[in-house]
């Protein structure tokens, strides 16, 4: 099993790095592979409404989202770090989600369907509660189950240095990864022992404005 985290921060091997790496050093203790995936520091487009993932089965802007959506059916589990910027996530991871899971959903692809997934956060100070709900949002309208810690998924600390000195957020970041795991295992053995997924059903959109 493999499991895959992003890093939405601007710097490669910052604060949001090391409390990925913190999450998959558990993740590997209990024998789960583990890939890292930055998005970067160029320019993220937010959705644009074309619609046109719904034939190209990707995004029309050929960049860091495709490139993860290309990557993403090898993977049985995914956790996304971003820092805090005005009390939510960096506008690039932002447009990074947006436009990630609107292809994969909107062209029929479904790569994330019931694979779990967890949200970190890395801030000075404040804002990690109002990003943990807002990045937790994608999860759920995804189907995705949300992995928790015993504590809210957030670190703090201006540099690399001063998260490693933050030992609760660290130990959030282990137990986080070790629930990861631990959920991964328990889908496997129920996949092993002949329960299958749920029978999916045709989606039924209804507008409130009608005609």
């Amino acid at each position: 099993m493999k499991v895959l985290l992003v890093n939405g921060s601007p710097h490669k091997e910052g604060c949001t790095y090391t409390a990925l790496v913190e999450v998959a050093t558990a993740l590997e203790q209990s024998d789960i592979e583990v890939d890292f995936f930055w998005i970067g520091n160029k320019a993220i487009s937010g959705c644009i409404a074309c619609k046109s993932c719904a034939t190209r089965h990707q995004c029309v802007f050929d960049d860091k989202v495709n490139e993860f959506l290309a990557l993403a059916s090898d993977y049985d589990g995914f956790v996304f770090g971003t820092p805090v910027h005005w009390a939510g996530a960096t506008g690039a991871m932002t447009s990074f989600l947006d436009r990630a899971f609107y292809a994969d959903c909107y062209g029929g692809v479904n790569n994330f369907y019931l694979k779990p997934a967890a949200a970190i956060m890395s801030a000075r100070r404040a804002g990690t509660t109002a990003t943990w709900d807002q990045m937790n949002k994608y999860f759920g309208l995804m189907q995705m189950p949300i992995i928790n810690s015993r504590y809210w998924n957030m670190v703090h600390g201006t540099t690399p240095a001063e998260v490693k000195q933050d030992l609760e957020g660290m130990q959030v970041m282990r137990i986080l990864g070790k629930n990861m795991a631990r959920f991964l295992k328990c889908k496997e053995a129920g996949l092993n022992a002949g329960i299958p997924l749920p029978e999916r059903e045709k989606i039924s959109f209804t507008n409130f404005i009608r005609d």
